[in-house]
C-alpha cells in the first residue's frame, strides 16, 4: 500500500540553514514545511509492491516526437514533457488523455525539466545557448536561471531552492542557489575530467537530491549509482560496478528516483529495464524480458517518475513513447494467501532448445501454462536439487527462437540461487513458464509453489512445431510447409565478405547452382531442338513436351537468378524490392507451368490408351495449344497475393554513444508477411500445385498400365490378366517413378 507524504519520518540536517540550532518547536515547523515544498511524488511501497508487466501507451511519438527526454509529474498528477521537434512543453492536467496546455518555447535539443510547486517550469536550454530556463506559469514569461556550457541532461531543484544540473558532456555536477544573484554554478561533485575514481564521473546521467541534501547519480559510463553525502566530494558507489554488494550489472544507468522510504529505482537504460533496490532485495519490476516494442518491453528507456497513486511512467527512447505502468494494490494483500504446486522431473526425454544466449540446443525444458480465475498479482518460487533457470511467456513460447512474448527471466543476476517472479497471471492470455538449467544437459526434480490470493491450475504444453516468419518482430506466427532459398541461406552468409571468404557451405551451394544451370540449360536446348520436328507434334503431347523445355529452361534460369539474388543482397545489404517481389513468385509460375504440363501429357497418354484407334490427333493438338495459352493465366491468378504481401524488412541493431544513435549491425530480408486467412489459403493453393500433377501422373501411369494390360489379355489369351499387368508393371515402371520426383 501507499502511505502519505507526511507519514515519512526524516532526518534532516536544518543546521545547514541556520548557524544556531533550532529549537524543537522549529524544528517540526521546518520538516513540515519542507515535505510541503515537494512539488514531485514520492510514495511508500510495500516490501512485497509489484507493477503490471503490461504497460500502456500514455504518449506516442505524434504527441511527444521524436527521443523523448524530458518528464516530470507533481503532485497533483499532472504530467509535463517537452516536444522536440516542435519545441513545445506538454502537460496533461486533471487526468487528460490529450496535452490541454502547450507552450512554445526556444530550444534546441533539450533534455530535461523540473516543475516546482507554484508551476514555474525550469528547462534545459544548453544545447546552443548556454543556460537553464524557466517559464514563470503567472506572467507567461520566460528567464534565465543559470548560465552553463553544455545541456543539462537532468535538472533537480532540492527543497532549499537549489538548482542542480547534470553535465554529461562536462563529467560533473554543478549547482546554483536560485536565491543568489550569481548565475554562475559552482561544481557539486565530479573533477570535470572522465574517470572511474570516487570523485569522477563518466558521463553522469540522472540525478536526485533527497531531503538530507545527499546527492545521488547514476553515472552512466561507469555502469554505477554513485551517492555523494552533503558536501562531500567522494561519491559512493550504491549499485554496480565497483560496489560493495555488486550483485546486479548495470549498463548504462540513466535514471534515478527514491521512493518515501529513500529506496532507489533505477532506469538500467542499455538493459532496457527498470531495477528496485531495497535493503537485501534487488530485483527487476519492469522491461526484464528483454528490449522490445511490445507492452512488456522496453527500448532505451531514460526517465522515470511516480503519480500520486504508485504509478510509474517511463520515457521510451527508440519507441519514442511514454508508457504507463499501473501499481498493483493487491500486491501487498497477504491476507489470504493460497499456495498451488506443480512437480515434475527433467528427464532425457524432454525436449531440448537453445536456452537464450546460447547457441547450442542442449538445454532440457519443460513448458507449464498457468491458468487463473482473475487477473491478479502472483509471487512463483522453485525448489529444486538442480540449478534451475527460468522464463516467463505470454501468450505462447516458441523454442526456435525463445525471444518472443518473454516477459520476465530469472537469470541470477540478483544473486539467488533459485528463482523467485513477482507478476500478474492474467486471466485472458496465456501464462507460460518454462523451466530450463544453468547448464547444458542436465536433469532433475523441481517443483514451482505459486503464492496469490487465488489458487492457480498447471497444465503441461508440449512443443509446437510453428514457424516464425520473419517481419515485424515476428508478429505472425504461421504453420508453414517447407522453407525457402532464402530461409536456407541467410544465416550462413557473411556479410561485407567477398565469395572467396564466404563459408565452404556457400561455396558448395554456388558449385551445385552453376552445375544444375549446366545441365538444365543443355536437357532444355536438347529437348527444344527434338519436339521441333513437326512429326513429334501431330499428337497434343508433342506439343507440351516442346513447351516444357522452354518452361524448363525459365524455371532453372530463374532458380539460379533467385540464388545469385539473395546471395549478393546479402553480402551488400542492397535488397532492391523489385527483385524481392517479382523473382519468388515468377520462378513459382515456371515451375507450376512445367508440372501441370508434364500432368497434361501423362493425361493425355491414358486418353489415348482408353480411346485408342477412335483418339482424335486434331483435337489433341487444338486442346494442347489452348490449355497451353491459359494455364499461366489460371496459375498466376492462384499465386497473385504472393508479390502483394512481399516486402523488405530491416532489422537494425543500434547502440548509443554520446547521445547518438549508431547503427552497429544491420539486416535485410525479402519477407512475405500473411495473415491467418491469407496464410491458410496459400497453404491450400500450395497443396493443389503440389498433390495435383502429383496425383494426375500417378491415375494416369496406373491407368495406362492397367487398361492396356486388359486390352492385351483381351488380343492376345496365351497370356493371363496378371501376366500382361506385370509385363506393363516391368515396361512402364518410369510412369510410376516419375510422380514421386514432382513431389
Amino acid at each position: 500500500m501507499i502511505f502519505a507524504l507526511n507519514d515519512l519520518d526524516f532526518e534532516i540536517k536544518l543546521n545547514r540553514f541556520e548557524e544556531k540550532p533550532l529549537k524543537l518547536f522549529r524544528q517540526d515547523f521546518y520538516l513540515k514545511l519542507f515535505i510541503l515544498a515537494l512539488s514531485f511524488n514520492q510514495p511508500k511501497f510495500c516490501p512485497t509492491a509489484a507493477w503490471n508487466p503490461f504497460g500502456i501507451t500514455f504518449a506516442n511519438q505524434t504527441t511527444i516526437g521524436r527521443d523523448p527526454y524530458a518528464l516530470f509529474i507533481n503532485t497533483n498528477n499532472t504530467v509535463y514533457t517537452l516536444n522536440r521537434d516542435k519545441k513545445e512543453i506538454l502537460m496533461w492536467i486533471n487526468n487528460s488523455i490529450n496535452p490541454n496546455k502547450i507552450v512554445s518555447v526556444d530550444f534546441v535539443y533539450s533534455f530535461s525539466i523540473f516543475v516546482t510547486n507554484n508551476g514555474d517550469i525550469y528547462y534545459d536550454n544548453g544545447d546552443e545557448n548556454g543556460r537553464v530556463d524557466k517559464w514563470i506559469s503567472n506572467t507567461n514569461t520566460f528567464v534565465n536561471v543559470m548560465n552553463v556550457n553544455s545541456s543539462c541532461i537532468s535538472l533537480f531543484i532540492d527543497i532549499n531552492d537549489t538548482l542542480y544540473c547534470s553535465m554529461y558532456f562536462h563529467d560533473k555536477i554543478v549547482k546554483r542557489y536560485l536565491n543568489d544573484s550569481e548565475m554562475i554554478p559552482i561544481t557539486a561533485a565530479g573533477t570535470g575530467i572522465h574517470g572511474s575514481a570516487s570523485n569522477q564521473f563518466n558521463h553522469p546521467w540522472g540525478i536526485f537530491v533527497d531531503l538530507n541534501f545527499d546527492l545521488y547519480v547514476a553515472d552512466c559510463y561507469n555502469d554505477r549509482i554513485q551517492l555523494f553525502q552533503s558536501e562531500e566530494s567522494n561519491g559512493t558507489t550504491i549499485v554496480g560496478e565497483a560496489s560493495s554488494n555488486n550483485i546486479i550489472s548495470l549498463k548504462r544507468p540513466s535514471g534515478i528516483v527514491l521512493d518515501g522510504d529513500k529506496y532507489l529505482f533505477i532506469v538500467d537504460s542499455d538493459n532496457h529495464r527498470i531495477i528496485r533496490l531495497r535493503s537485501n532485495d534487488i530485483r527487476c519490476i519492469i522491461g526484464c524480458g528483454g528490449e522490445g516494442s511490445q507492452s512488456h518491453q522496453l527500448s532505451k528507456p531514460q526517465t522515470l517518475s511516480f503519480d500520486s497513486y504508485g504509478n510509474i511512467f517511463i520515457t521510451d527512447i527508440y519507441n519514442d513513447h511514454i508508457r504507463k505502468f499501473d501499481f498493483l494494490p493487491n500486491s501487498c494483500d497477504n491476507s489470504s494467501i493460497v499456495q498451488s504446486v506443480y512437480s515434475s522431473v527433467l528427464t532425457e526425454n524432454h525436449p531440448r532448445y537453445s536456452r537464450i544466449d546460447f547457441d547450442l540446443s542442449n538445454y532440457y525444458f519443460e513448458a507449464i501454462q498457468m491458468n487463473v480465475n482473475e487477473s491478479r498479482y502472483h509471487t512463483l518460487n522453485i525448489n529444486s536439487s538442480i540449478d534451475t533457470y527460468v522464463y516467463m511467456y505470454t501468450e505462447n513460447f516458441y523454442p526456435s527462437d525463445p525471444h518472443i512474448n518473454l516477459i520476465l527471466k530469472n537469470d541470477n543476476s540478483f544473486g539467488e540461487d533459485q528463482f523467485e517472479i513477482r507478476t500478474v497471471l492474467q486471466s485472458t492470455t496465456a501464462n507460460i513458464l518454462v523451466v530450463t538449467t544453468f547448464d547444458s544437459n542436465v536433469t532433475g526434480a523441481f517443483s514451482i509453489i505459486v503464492s496469490g490470493i487465488n489458487s492457480v491450475t498447471f497444465e503441461r504444453l508440449f512443443e509446437n512445431h510453428d514457424k516464425c516468419i520473419i517481419g515485424g518482430s515476428c508478429g505472425n506466427q504461421v504453420k508453414v510447409i517447407g522453407i525457402t532459398l532464402d530461409d536456407i541461406l541467410r544465416y550462413e552468409i557473411n556479410q561485407s565478405m567477398t565469395l572467396k571468404n564466404q563459408p565452404l557451405l556457400i561455396k558448395i551451394s554456388i558449385a551445385l547452382t552453376i552445375i544444375m544451370f549446366i545441365l538444365g540449360l543443355i536437357n532444355s536446348i536438347l529437348s527444344f531442338l527434338t519436339f521441333q520436328n513437326e512429326n513429334l507434334r501431330k499428337v497434343g503431347c508433342g506439343i507440351y513436351l516442346l513447351a516444357s523445355s522452354i518452361t524448363s529452361l525459365l524455371t532453372i534460369s530463374m532458380f539460379t537468378i533467385n540464388f545469385w539474388f539473395i546471395l549478393l543482397t546479402q553480402i551488400n545489404l542492397s535488397v532492391h524490392r523489385g527483385g524481392c517481389i517479382s523473382i519468388e513468385p515468377l520462378l513459382k509460375l515456371f515451375l507450376y507451368f512445367d508440372t501441370w504440363l508434364n500432368a497434361c501429357v501423362a493425361i493425355e497418354r491414358a486418353i489415348n490408351v482408353y480411346q485408342g484407334v477412335n483418339f482424335n490427333k486434331e483435337k489433341s493438338q487444338r486442346f494442347a495449344r489452348w490449355i497451353i495459352f491459359i494455364l499461366p493465366f489460371c496459375i498466376s491468378a492462384t499465386i497473385i497475393h504472393e508479390p502483394l504481401h512481399r516486402n523488405i524488412f530491416e532489422h537494425q541493431l543500434e547502440d548509443q554513444i554520446l547521445l547518438t544513435k549508431v547503427i552497429v549491425e544491420m539486416h535485410k530480408w525479402c519477407v512475405v508477411n500473411y495473415s491467418r486467412v491469407i496464410q491458410d489459403y496459400n497453404t491450400a493453393i500450395l497443396f493443389i500445385h503440389l498433390i495435383g500433377p502429383f496425383v494426375a501422373n500417378l491415375f494416369s501411369a496406373l491407368f495406362i498400365i492397367f487398361g492396356t494390360a486388359q486390352q492385351r489379355s483381351s488380343a492376345q489369351t496365351s497370356q493371363s490378366y496378371m501376366e500382361h499387368i506385370r509385363e506393363q508393371l516391368h515396361e512402364h515402371k518410369r510412369l510410376l517413378i516419375s510422380p514421386s520426383i514432382l513431389l
